[in-house]
């Protein structure tokens, strides 16, 4: 029980550990960004459990969602997992099952057309189409360097994430857009979506040039972020097949709960839902 503090050398092992656990880049960083925070509101305490409780209250008291507590604390109890301190992990917050999402977080397909054809309009065609790219597919963000011109092509990309492997259709129509911007930009083999130096766009530079469309597009920012696309994708997918396993997999998703928070509908339409079941006399 003596000595327990966090030091940096253990968030480097932490960070080796994860990567030898073929997790992705992304959330590695994530995982590391929580446990440091952690490890600097300890300063130099012994962790304890109360410390550790302590903390998850101080994130709630300063207003932090449930959900984002429970992924810090996720990220918090997978460090001390691997450290063997498993008597000092907490319980995650409980939460009942979203049935509908905000209005305000819901980016529709009306405002993802002004996006993309705002995009157009400022002459920045690389980013019109590496929206409609991850809208139209389905893909995260950090696949993006799976769309290759040798996919584009074949109409279908591999994509291999978190030690899973699955095919990525390319619809015809986009298919042929990829193969014009390739050709339009001398670029003909390897990641489409690349830099003036070659190397596949970051999520950060994606995240900010998608921003810099909000005001011009009259889309709310709070909308606008790449997995916003792919939720989209999803529930226009669902609304038109209805099959939810299907969808998991198109997705990679390996829990179907998982998939479940894709395809909520927004406020109004559960609304809507309810008064179209005319149980008032």
């Amino acid at each position: 029980m003596k000595g327990r503090i966090i030091t940096d050398t253990q968030i480097t092992r932490f960070a080796a550990y994860l990567k030898s656990e073929e997790k992705s880049e992304n959330t590695i960083e994530k995982y590391i960004r929580d446990v440091r925070a952690f490890s600097a509101y300890l300063g130099d305490a012994q962790i304890t459990k109360e410390t550790v409780i302590a903390y998850k209250n101080k994130l709630l008291a300063n207003h932090y969602a449930a959900r984002s507590v429970n992924s810090m604390l996720a990220s918090i109890n997978g460090l001390l997992s691997f450290l063997g301190w498993t008597d000092l992990k907490v319980k995650s917050i409980k939460l009942q099952r979203q049935i509908y999402c905000p209005e305000e977080k819901e980016l529709t397909k009306a405002e993802y057309m002004r996006l993309v054809n705002t995009a157009g309009q400022k002459g920045n065609e690389r980013l019109s189409l590496l929206i409609q790219t991850i809208c139209a597919t389905g893909i995260r963000v950090s696949e993006l360097r799976s769309i290759t011109v040798e996919a584009a092509r074949r109409g279908q990309a591999v994509v291999s994430l978190k030690g899973k492997t699955r095919s990525v259709f390319i619809v015809r129509e986009l298919q042929r857009k990829i193969l014009r911007y390739a050709a339009e930009q001398n670029i003909t083999t390897g990641a489409v979506f690349i830099t003036r130096n070659g190397k596949p766009m970051s999520r950060t530079n994606i995240w900010r040039e998608m921003k810099n469309l909000c005001e011009q597009a009259g889309v709310n920012p709070q909308k606008v972020f790449p997995h916003n696309l792919r939720h989209l994708f999803a529930r226009t997918f669902y609304g038109i097949e209805k099959d939810i396993a299907k969808l998991a997999d198109i997705l990679g998703h390996s829990s179907i709960n998982t998939t479940r928070i894709y395809i909520i509908t927004t406020g109004n339409e559960h609304r809507k839902q309810l008064e179209n079941m005319r149980l008032t006399i």
